[in-house]
């Protein structure tokens, strides 16, 4: 086990006043039963429920009183409920809505304790089976491992006193952009990080990567709500991640036969997920901006190494050689979507990019970000140089005079001007500061 940046999302949780049992929501696989291992070591007593097992979920479900319920946990684990601090952790809490609705007793009859629930493929029964106690419980994000994860789990703490600086030194650029580029073909599920830090070869990991896509496809039958679903979904797991980065329609999606709407309900289904997530555009270039949920969205899979891994472009990527330029431009700009997502710690977090309005053209711009009153936009250049035609489009249209571009060069801000001579301030970054971005617009822009 190693610790996460999560960490501290649990730990602020434990001190609130108003404390709410918290379900940790994510991605199978992405660390929630381990995360909350180690966060039990803040308490006296730790009080473990996997409700995959059918003695532990019928404990939930046997009809008493919920103050006998609470006596009965405390009795059977051989604890003293008055004294010390108890955590109880119930994973796996989509196997049982008797387990979710306890949710809101625990909050109006137990605040003593601490209740965390996990499950991996809760997301996708919240609309099907499962209602939470709404106001009784809140939510927290678990997603892959972040780039500052990464370097943390591989030993380079110096690396990540660097980044937590701005701007970082110099003499540190290269080395840092080496280390991005092995996070962007590893990627950040943690047992392919665990194993990478204990051996440190890349072919051992080919096994976990394909034992992950397989474990996603067997639970398809618990994904979908019936059988033709299943196959939808089925479908979308076997071929999303060879357009991950791209702007995707859900008719026949992929060449498939499959039409937009039963196509659309499968993709919300894995967003809900955590599976993949759907980035739509907005056409303003001003807050608050309206997704248009018609247009073509782009899709970002949850993991870059798993997309690296199923393209088999992995080993191109680590060597350098023969690898198409196009395909190494998307992964810069999927792995930038992927650390601009840990950004927001909400489970609403929400992705988009711009495009223009205006019937006859083509701009698109590869992100925007909500800071203070603007929408930031953020150019994503594969090389250390290149036009900036839609940034400067956007820039035109913008009330602000602050862009962001991410690239393999080093941190610069620079007046630049639009082709109408707008003057603006571009701030370029190097790509391993994606995941730094509020913390730089605090310290540039105020």
């Amino acid at each position: 086990m190693f610790s996460r940046e999560a960490l501290s999302g649990l730990k602020v949780w434990a001190t609130e006043k108003d404390r709410k049992p918290l379900v940790l929501r994510g991605v199978r696989q992405a660390g929630k039963t381990s995360l909350v291992n180690i966060f039990s070591g803040d308490f006296d007593h730790y009080i473990y429920f996997n409700l995959e097992k059918g003695d532990q979920r019928k404990f939930f479900e046997e009809d008493r009183p919920f103050s006998e319920f609470v006596d009965a946990i405390f009795f059977l684990w051989n604890i003293e409920r008055n004294f010390g601090k108890t955590l109880i952790f119930i994973d796996e809490i989509q196997n049982s809505p008797a387990a979710v609705a306890k949710l809101r007793y625990f909050y109006e009859e137990a605040k003593d304790l601490y209740v965390v629930a996990a499950g991996s493929l809760l997301e996708t029964l919240i609309d099907k089976r499962i209602s939470f106690p709404v106001g009784r419980v809140d939510f927290m994000p678990v997603r892959p491992c972040s780039f500052d994860e990464f370097l943390l789990i591989i030993g380079e703490e110096k690396s990540r006193q660097v980044i937590s600086g701005f701007p970082p030194p110099e003499y540190a650029h290269e080395k840092l952009i080496h280390l991005f580029r092995l996070y962007t073909i590893i990627g950040g599920m943690p047992e392919i990080l665990a194993e990478y830090a204990e051996k440190r070869d890349l072919q051992r990991l080919q096994k976990i990567y394909s034992r992950l896509i397989v474990s996603f496809q067997d639970d398809v039958e618990k994904y979908a709500r019936n059988q033709t679903q299943a196959k939808v979904i089925r479908y979308i797991i076997g071929s999303a991640f060879n357009y991950a980065g791209q702007r995707i329609t859900f008719d026949k999606f992929g060449g498939s036969v499959y039409r937009s709407r039963e196509m659309g309900e499968a993709f919300k289904t894995l967003e809900k997920a955590y599976l993949l997530n759907l980035v739509y555009p907005v056409t303003t270039t001003y807050l608050p901006a309206e997704e248009k949920l018609k247009k073509a969205p782009k899709l970002i899979m949850f993991d870059t190494g798993l997309v690296n891994f199923s393209s088999g472009l992995q080993k191109e990527l680590f060597i350098s050689t023969g690898i198409d330029m196009n395909y190494y431009g998307t992964i810069m700009e999927h792995v930038t979507a992927q650390e601009l997502l840990t950004l927001d710690k909400s489970v609403r977090a929400r992705l988009n990019f711009w495009t223009r309005e205006e019937p006859g053209t083509q701009s698109e711009l590869d992100f925007v970000y909500p800071y203070r009153e603007m929408l930031i936009p953020i150019e994503v250049k594969s090389g250390s140089s290149g036009k900036l035609r839609s940034l400067h489009q956007f820039m035109d249209r913008a009330p602000h005079g602050w862009a962001v571009r991410f690239y393999n060069s080093k941190t610069s801000i620079q007046d630049a001007y639009t082709l109408s001579g707008k003057t603006y301030k571009l701030i370029s970054l190097p790509f391993y500061l994606a995941g730094r971005l509020t913390d730089v617009l605090k310290e540039v822009i105020g």
